[in-house]
């Protein structure tokens, strides 16, 4: 049953319109990032980034030539909006925001990882079919019916988004309203609204408002009887969000979504090309050797955390990539002490003189940021060196607790990407 439905077929208006928004977001943000000073401040003012672990060969991408790094992304949106050699313009949009992804941790967020696996998925459908230039030069590709499975998987990684996003809100400080308090008296300094977001009801409110969203927007979406409130609900969500959180396109993604919802798009000037099925030469067995992997691996990687000792809120392994998104405040005290092993000299780093103040604030309260600084303290040293370092955080403005094991060399500390790392130290928030 569910199997013939999602194999039946349907109007390819919604994955198309899909397709034009999608790139529309693209072009604003790669010209964006330019003009609002987000590549100077990544790229251009730091002396280096902090990238993925193990990706440190993309260090070439870093100062001025990232000004026509993010120009060609945003014109290659405008031809993925445009329908202009599609395919080509979404593998190559596909890998460089990837690289960007990797290259930069300071100013990571979910929304730009989010934004790598709907490229991914977008490389393989035929979101050209029409109203696309291509559609023009090359009538071969001409359709206007696709199987409804395609348009689905977007949503199924949409729906995987929210789904984690809801579960990982079910702790103390989000439902109790201390993370929301936190979070609401920093979009503003406006009296009246600080008024009430200091009450316990609103907090409360925004709170499990929060994850009943996440929980129940995309059954709402997906059933036709709820699906116009749930429209309405996802326009106010996500506009107060964009307004108030500042978190770039990722609310005007997630609302592009609702376009493939809909079997098919009552708008004139789509029915006007006579009706053209799917082209029956695609290779469904290529669609399932890579999808299912693909998504298996989508639904594991949030569910690390509860296979790593200690508490993710606090050690932060397995964090990335599993949509917690906006869940905790994180303040830390560092210090960075280098012993000479020739001569026994003890020194204090000053790490602040070659970081950008986003830099240093994230540095000092993430282990991962911590250990790949000390590794680079060790390679650019002349000498065998010695690093120990004093680190302590503070989780939602509770007291510091010490993170880092200050007897640990840091310089000959190993780095377990997918475990639990021995000097990173396991505390009690309760």
């Amino acid at each position: 049953m569910i199997k013939k439905w999602l194999s039946s077929t349907i109007d390819n208006s919604g994955l198309v319109i899909f397709r034009i928004l999608l790139g529309l977001l693209i072009m604003a943000e790669g010209f964006g990032a330019i003009l609002l000073g987000w590549v100077e401040a990544v790229f251009v003012k730091s002396k280096f980034t902090f990238n993925f672990i193990g990706f440190d060969f993309l260090q070439f991408l870093h100062g001025e030539k990232m000004y026509s790094y993010f120009f060609v992304m945003g014109i290659l949106g405008l031809l993925i909006a445009l329908g202009l050699f599609y395919r080509f313009a979404m593998i190559v949009f596909t890998i460089m925001w990837t690289a960007v992804y990797l290259i930069q941790k300071e100013s990571y967020n979910n929304h730009y990882y989010f934004l790598i696996l709907i490229s991914i998925i977008m490389v393989f459908l035929p979101a050209n079919g029409k109203l696309s230039i291509d559609a023009k030069l090359f009538p071969k590709i001409k359709q206007t019916k696709i199987p409804r499975w395609m348009p689905y998987l977007l949503i199924f990684q949409l729906a995987i988004l929210y789904f984690y996003a809801a579960i990982a809100k079910l702790y103390p400080d989000w439902l109790d309203g201390t993370f929301s308090k936190i979070l609401l008296n920093g979009i503003t300094q406006r009296q009246f609204l600080l008024e009430i977001f200091n009450q316990k009801w609103f907090l409360l409110f925004y709170a499990y408002a929060g994850i009943l969203f996440d929980l129940l927007i995309m059954p709402a979406l997906l059933w036709k009887k709820t699906r116009k409130l749930a429209i309405i609900a996802s326009f106010g969500f996500h506009l107060f969000n964009a307004y108030s959180l500042k978190i770039g396109i990722f609310p005007f993604l997630a609302l592009s979504f609702i376009v493939l919802l809909y079997d098919s798009i009552p708008l004139k000037f789509l029915k006007n090309e006579q009706e053209i099925l799917t082209n029956k030469n695609f290779n469904a067995k290529l669609f399932v050797v890579f999808f299912v992997p693909f998504f298996i691996v989508q639904i594991i990687l949030p569910l690390r955390h509860h296979f790593i000792k200690g508490d993710v809120l606090f050690t932060e392994e397995g964090h990335r990539l599993a949509w917690r998104m906006m869940l905790r405040e994180r303040k830390g005290i560092l210090s960075i002490k280098i012993v000479d092993k020739n001569t026994g000299v003890i020194r204090y780093h000053n790490f602040a003189s070659e970081l950008t103040p986003k830099q240093i604030k994230i540095l000092s309260n993430s282990p991962d940021f911590i250990w790949q600084y000390c590794q680079k303290l060790k390679k650019e040293a002349k000498k065998p060196i010695s690093i120990f370092v004093e680190c302590s955080v503070s989780i939602n403005r509770r007291p510091y607790y010490k993170l880092i094991d200050e007897k640990t060399d840091m310089a000959t500390a190993k780095f377990d990407y997918f475990g639990h790392n021995d000097w990173i130290l396991l505390q009690d928030l309760n």
